[in-house]
């Protein structure tokens, strides 16, 4: 589009998470007036964040859209590379493989970290606001209608208009279930069988318990767990597992059992006693997400 036809354009972003936040960047560099609504409170003030908390691998494909909105530098000065993949074998054995031949690596950075920084470039430009705790609640694409309820108590529905709607709200999109109600429109949704569950590898004597410049990796065929480097020199750690997996570990015992036969070098850097650890049988619902 020309800039002559970009001025007074509107644009209404639906979600506030690192896509909703990144858009936003581009849509203003380019001089739309962008409005920014995310159902959660603003995650840079709040206490407590929801979402996930799994650390990004930041490839080269990334790095290029940050350079595009001027944070490269800043997120990849607070990242770890990772020149390797770091495979833990059954027997506690270990070997890597390389990224590529000529020192390439990917970036260990955290998601929250980065999704705070994305807000904060995005609402640096004075034709960007960020709305938080505004729920979409309904949408016309044809007539660029939205209609947002605000968390705040006694507070009207509102209903605004826009030249373009994106859709940045994630797996349960609202913006995506208006768009089903239009005819002859196609779309599938299928779940895959697998949950996780987060872990921490804590710092061992202030320094990392493992080598720190690798993805770690611990690959049991339908199941596996992973652990990145983080800047205070923690790892965190990700089990995968299918959902009928998880539910068979029913005891603390039985989880023990379970690492033990799978992941045995894990335990001591984990922490036998560590009550996540020992807590992995509660229900599956408290733990879980896809």
């Amino acid at each position: 589009m020309e800039s002559s036809n970009i001025q007074g354009k509107k644009v209404a972003i639906v979600g506030g998470g690192l896509v909703g936040a990144l858009n936003a960047c581009f849509f203003a560099k380019r001089g739309f007036h962008v409005d920014v609504y995310e159902a959660r409170e603003d995650m840079r003030v709040s206490s407590f964040a929801r979402g996930r908390s799994i650390n990004l691998a930041l490839s080269h494909r990334g790095r290029q859209a940050l350079q595009a909105v001027g944070l490269e530098e800043q997120i990849v000065s607070k990242g770890i590379p990772m020149h390797a993949r770091r495979i833990h074998t059954p027997l506690g054995k270990k070997y890597s493989i390389p990224y590529g031949k000529k020192n390439q690596y990917i970036l260990s950075v955290d998601r929250a970290n980065l999704n705070r920084e994305l807000l904060t470039a995005a609402e640096k430009y004075s034709n960007t606001k960020l709305y938080f705790g505004h729920k979409l609640i309904e949408c016309n694409a044809e007539l660029g209608t939205l209609i947002i309820k605000s968390s705040r108590s006694g507070q009207l529905p509102l209903e605004v208009t826009y030249d373009l709607i994106v859709g940045c709200d994630g797996a349960f999109s609202t913006v995506r279930k208006q768009f089903m109600r239009q005819t002859r429109f196609n779309y599938s949704h299928e779940y895959i069988p697998h949950g996780y569950m987060e872990l921490t590898i804590p710092p061992r004597d202030g320094d990392f318990a493992m080598e720190p410049n690798y993805l770690h990796i611990w690959p049991r065929n339908t199941f596996m767990m992973i652990a990145l480097p983080n800047m205070d020199k923690s790892f965190t750690c990700t089990l995968f597992m299918p959902f009928e997996e998880f539910e068979k570990l029913v005891t603390g015992e039985q989880v023990l059992d379970f690492f033990q036969t799978y992941f045995p070098d894990s335990i001591p850097l984990i922490g036998e006693k560590r009550s996540y650890l020992c807590s992995l049988h509660v229900p599956m619902a408290c733990l879980l997400e896809v």
